[in-house]
């Protein structure tokens, strides 16, 4: 756990410190998000933010590749996790870039995903195997565990492309995501000993660090963005972790035992990734049936319904963390004990306050905002009491008695001035 807790803290840092240097190459080399229509922020703001976390996970796979045991981890059999992530993560970090500085149209981007989803493959990141509730493994021939790993690879990289629209919540869905993958895979290897688990353990890690390193400057507002070099970087990663979680080993190893039932790797990313997809499908469903490219922007993503309904952009991005969090935090609880009752009773209560939450805070938002938008009304004045501010303007001399004829008065009523006869 020292090894993995150590890579975690060197991406978050690298992650941290090199951030500030790339928003100022960013300004320099003009990859600067403008604002339009169907954004939320309000000023020209930089991106190239994904390179930062490429630099952090380059950084944590430098010091794993010293450590004893994530040495091993970095090239376990026929699988080489180092160089699959920097190939493939270099692949789509070029691509981002040029897409966050030049716009790259759809197909190229989509070509781009395909070919790093390719770089996994020839390094063995692939899904081999599929776990079927009996227990037995249901083998895939290439002939359809390559498009299949392929599928994943992109269409994890758009989801969280997709949900990229506020401050800080592409960051802190996947870092979530992220959390309770590596916890589970962890938690999975060490009461097993499975050591093939090791890679998609250490490729989560590193996704956790450069999550938590480049959050504290891109929360609301933000100083830089990700832009599509991290939301493709980190969808990439998101989906390596996944694919050699569920298709890397043979699940009658883990057999019935109590504490990870055989669904678990299954269920567990689509489940802490229900929002981002769920996003994605409902935008793919609704462009089409508008008649428009699936890819199309527009302005109606689940995060800017949560501020047409009154909620802050903050607070509509700590939404998104509670919901990805509770299902993540619900299915790790059904995970690691046999009160599957009790934990879905939990989930379920939480769930309604958090629903009644969303609904009642912005009402008393707007009922607080109105009550301080109505003025004081004035206080009474008794009669025969002359109100001071009045009385000061009213307290002229004795105009008749201390003028002389022929001398201007002045007429404090029009601010000019009459000849007094």
């Amino acid at each position: 756990m020292r090894e993995y807790l150590l890579t975690i803290l060197v991406a978050a840092l690298v992650t941290y410190l090199v951030t500030p240097a790339v928003r100022k190459f960013a300004v320099w080399f003009g990859a600067q998000a403008v604002p339009r229509d169907r954004d939320v922020h309000v000023i020209p703001t930089p991106r190239l933010g994904g390179l930062a976390m490429f630099l952090g996970m380059v950084g944590a796979l430098i010091v794993a590749s010293g450590l004893p045991k994530m040495r091993q981890v970095l090239a376990e059999g026929d699988v080489n996790v180092g160089r699959a992530l920097l190939l493939a993560g270099g692949l789509i970090v070029l691509l981002g870039i040029a897409d966050d500085r030049w716009e790259v149209d759809p197909l190229t981007k989509f070509a781009g995903q395909v070919a790093a989803a390719g770089i996994f493959i020839m390094q063995g990141i692939q899904l081999y195997v599929l776990p079927l509730p009996s227990g037995e493994p249901l083998s895939l021939p290439p002939a359809y565990g390559v498009p299949l790993t392929v599928l994943v690879v992109v269409a994890t990289i758009n989801a969280v492309n997709f949900i990229d629209g506020l401050d800080g919540l592409a960051a802190g869905v996947v870092g979530i995501a992220s959390l309770a993958l590596f916890s589970y895979a962890y938690l999975l290897s060490h009461a097993k000993g499975i050591t093939t688990l090791s890679g998609p353990t250490l490729t989560a890690a590193v996704l956790v660090g450069i999550c938590a390193g480049f959050l504290p400057h891109n929360f609301n507002p933000a100083r830089i963005f990700m832009g599509d070099t991290g939301s493709m970087l980190i969808g990439l990663l998101l989906s390596g972790s996944t694919i050699m979680l569920t298709g890397q080993f043979d699940p009658a190893i883990i057999g019935t035992y109590r504490l990870f039932p055989l669904y678990v790797p299954l269920l567990l990313v689509p489940l802490v990734a229900a929002v981002p997809f769920v996003d994605m499908l409902l935008a793919v469903w609704r462009r089409t049936n508008d008649g428009r490219s699936p890819f199309s922007p527009d302005k109606r993503h689940l995060h800017h319904r949560l501020l047409e309904l009154g909620h802050s952009v903050r607070r509509a991005v700590l939404i998104m963390y509670f919901w990805v969090g509770l299902l993540a935090g619900g299915l790790m609880g059904m995970a690691t004990t046999s009160n599957l009752v009790l934990v879905g009773s939990a989930t379920l209560t939480v769930a309604v306050g958090g629903v009644v939450l969303m609904i009642v805070l912005p009402r008393l938002a707007r009922r607080r905002a109105a009550a301080a938008a109505v003025p004081d009304p004035a206080p009474a004045v008794p009669l025969g009491t002359a109100v001071p501010a009045i009385a000061a303007e009213l307290a002229l001399p004795d105009v008749a008695a201390a003028q002389t004829p022929g001398t201007d008065i002045p007429d404090t009523g029009t601010g000019k001035h009459r000849q007094h006869i």
